[in-house]
């Protein structure tokens, strides 16, 4: 728990105080929801790895699937809605940020991120981590190991940041994909969580035999608390998706203005975060 609250507290730091400097410099772009939904985001990765829902997470499959949850279906879109690239990289000291700003424009790095960033990268990663944790061999390891609970939350993360960010498209972010791509992206997302949903809700035996012979938490049963782990998947998963594709839609009905330029990150550190 203290590494990723350092992590957190260290990345809250810097964000507010870019987003402090880009606020008065651009206020349209980098206003209050912004450092609301950024701040957010940081809570909900608190909220997943801090108890009681960690030190619960082993005993019941319900509070195990909260916290995957809120790493992948609400942390990583309110992190990206705050747009954290100015904000993160003005918060550095003037130094660093110049130092930080070169690396990420030297083409090698470039051409990584590029790759990274992909949204078909994305969204394989995220569908592989997705289902390659959720088979029992390795969902059994986090549950016996904490070091492996941890990269099993790493990888959820991880790979949530990088399928949520062509959906969001935070300033200064582009997609090699038109727009309208991010809605058979988002079903097709939401098929796959709804078949590992259901299998969840609807089986008649315990699919992570560890949950067993755990001690139980309240009265409720082993094969009972699978279902209903199955059922928040399915329920939040599905209502996240589908708001992200509805708020697509209606962007792209609404949207009158120009194309947004790309952006060199080496501008971003002149502009409007050259202070000290």
């Amino acid at each position: 728990m203290e590494p990723v609250l350092g992590v957190v507290l260290a990345a809250g730091a810097l964000y507010v105080r870019g987003w402090c400097r880009l606020s008065r410099r651009m206020p349209r772009r980098f206003g209050p929801g912004r450092f609301a939904a950024f701040v957010a985001g940081l809570g909900a990765i608190v909220l997943a790895v801090a108890p009681p829902l960690d030190a619960l997470a082993g005993r019941l499959l319900v509070a195990h699937m909260v916290q995957h949850q809120l790493l992948m279906m609400v942390a990583p879109p309110l992190l990206w809605l705050g747009a954290p690239v100015a904000p993160m990289l003005g918060g550095l000291p003037r130094r660093i940020r110049r130092a930080v700003a070169a690396v990420l424009a030297a083409p090698a790095i470039r051409g990584i991120t590029r790759v990274v960033a992909h949204p078909g990268v994305g969204w394989l990663s995220f569908a592989i981590a997705f289902w390659t944790w959720h088979t029992p061999g390795l969902y059994e390891l986090a549950l016996r190991s904490h070091g492996w609970h941890h990269v099993e939350h790493a990888c959820f993360l991880t790979t949530a940041v990088m399928f949520w960010r062509p959906v969001i498209l935070a300033w200064p972010a582009r997609s090699p994909w038109p727009r309208w791509t991010m809605i058979p992206y988002l079903l097709l997302a939401d098929v796959q969580n709804t078949v590992l949903a259901a299998i969840l809700t609807f089986a008649d035996r315990l699919i992570y035999a560890t949950y067993a012979i755990v001690p139980r938490v309240g009265a409720i049963a082993a094969l009972e608390d699978q279902s209903i782990a199955g059922v928040i998947m399915w329920v939040v998963g599905s209502v996240v998706f589908v708001l992200a594709a509805v708020g697509i839609v209606v962007q792209a009905l609404t949207h009158t203005g120009p194309p947004v330029a790309r952006v060199d990150p080496r501008r971003l550190v002149g502009h409007g975060v050259a202070g000290s």
